[in-house]
């Protein structure tokens, strides 16, 4: 018996045709800027949903003899970044599909910075909430950890944020009562102002993505610095309507020594000539290593995607300089980790209170962040950025 199959209609076929080549050109337009494969990947998930599922279900059929489905070896033939990374383009599906890297290794103990005691807790893994984060990014390879207290002990606790006090300061958690001096400006003129004591800073860039060096996970190239990562904090709170000035000057570079007095001069300086701005934000990276000197990244798993933890220092006029309302920088601390807590357990390492001012005598609205560490990727840090700038957003605006 033989069975006959039925011809398909010429409509699906002309539709299917008209579809492909709006995909094709689609897909022409949105990589014809990005060097790479990642870049173009990049390019394409920003344009929103709709293209990137398009994208996706091109990639979901039958594979031919270059790994890929048919129809998407067929689009990524038109695009010369595509096409001329065929593999790298497979490579980043598989990374999506099959995520079973998310999943953060055992952690060891926390990080301890030259100079530094240790903290009084091991961290343990924690789950967090899930949340819509419909971005892909390259792995850079570097080992990853989630780092939060398994007790309270050692710690300030208040609501669920941790305080690591390594001062001679006394705390106590009562002065957490949910208030802080800390208000946006009503006058006309920036609100926030974000600097970079350290702005060289930079991170660990997957393969096909480095940066030109100026140190040892350090560059002059503001694209990969934590000054681009300030660049997306500033979007994110301007989003919200609050008026930012962001000053990408690195006083780190060329001479690191007095980098503190220089972005200091820099605050004062911006802060006289706007009055309006109640709020600096000084954006760092942290450096962590294990006991044996190896670097690893800090990552919290939001959504199935690995970004990076973060954590705030406050200063206080322990080291003897002028600093009588340091209590006021860390209840907006502690106000804006909660915050954020609240969606994501474990975003947020433990708040870290020093002897050292920090230039956060300026303003009760003053906090230095560390976004991520060496050993995370630009693109981990860029989406913690994005959360913590809503968080702090709300928190101002609900004050």
């Amino acid at each position: 018996m033989t069975i006959q199959r039925r011809p398909r209609p010429q409509w699906r076929k002309r539709a299917a045709a008209l579809a492909a080549g709006g995909l094709v050109l689609y897909l022409v337009a949105a990589t014809a800027a990005s060097p790479t494969a990642a870049s173009a990947w990049e390019a394409v998930s920003r344009r929103g949903d709709v293209a990137l599922r398009l994208l996706q279900s091109q990639l979901a059929g039958g594979w031919n003899a270059s790994g890929l489905p048919v129809e998407a070896a067929l689009v990524i033939g038109q695009s010369p970044v595509l096409r001329s990374n065929q593999d790298a383009v497979r490579n980043l599906l598989r990374t999506e599909e099959d995520d079973d890297s998310g999943l953060p290794e055992e952690p060891a103990e926390d990080a301890v910075l030259p100079g530094e005691p240790a903290p009084p807790a091991a961290p343990v893994t924690e789950e967090p909430a899930e949340t819509e984060l419909p971005l892909v990014f390259a792995d850079n390879g570097v080992t990853a950890r989630t780092l939060v207290p398994s007790t309270p002990s050692g710690y300030v606790v208040t609501g669920d944020v941790y305080i690591d006090n390594r001062t001679d300061q006394e705390l106590d958690a009562g002065i957490f009562d949910e208030t802080f001096a800390a208000a946006l400006s009503e006058e006309e003129g920036p609100q926030v102002l974000i600097v970079h004591t350290h702005g060289s800073e930079a991170y660990t860039m997957p393969p096909g993505q480095e940066y030109e060096p100026s140190g040892d996970c350090r560059t002059t190239d503001c694209n990969y610095n934590v000054v681009r990562v300030g660049d997306e904090l500033a979007r994110v709170l301007e989003e919200t309507g609050i008026c930012v000035l962001h000053d990408p000057t690195l006083h780190d570079y060329p001479e690191y020594s007095g980098a503190y007095g220089r972005s200091l001069d820099a605050v004062e300086k911006a802060m006289a000539e706007h009055p309006s701005i109640s709020i600096v934000l000084d954006v760092h990276r942290d450096a962590i290593s294990d006991g044996d000197g190896n670097p690893y990244k800090v990552i919290s798993n939001v959504a199935g995607l690995n970004i990076a933890q973060m954590s705030m220092v406050i200063g206080t006029d322990g080291g003897g300089l002028d600093h009588p309302e340091w209590r006021e920088n860390l209840k907006l601390a502690a106000a804006v980790q909660q915050k954020l807590a609240d969606s994501y357990p474990t975003l947020m390492r433990p708040i870290t209170v020093r002897n050292s001012r920090y230039n956060q005598h300026v303003t009760p609205g003053a906090l230095l962040v560390e976004m991520g560490a060496a050993g995370n990727s630009l693109d981990e840090a860029l989406v913690s950025a994005r959360l913590f700038g809503a968080a702090l957003a709300e928190t101002l605006k609900g004050k």
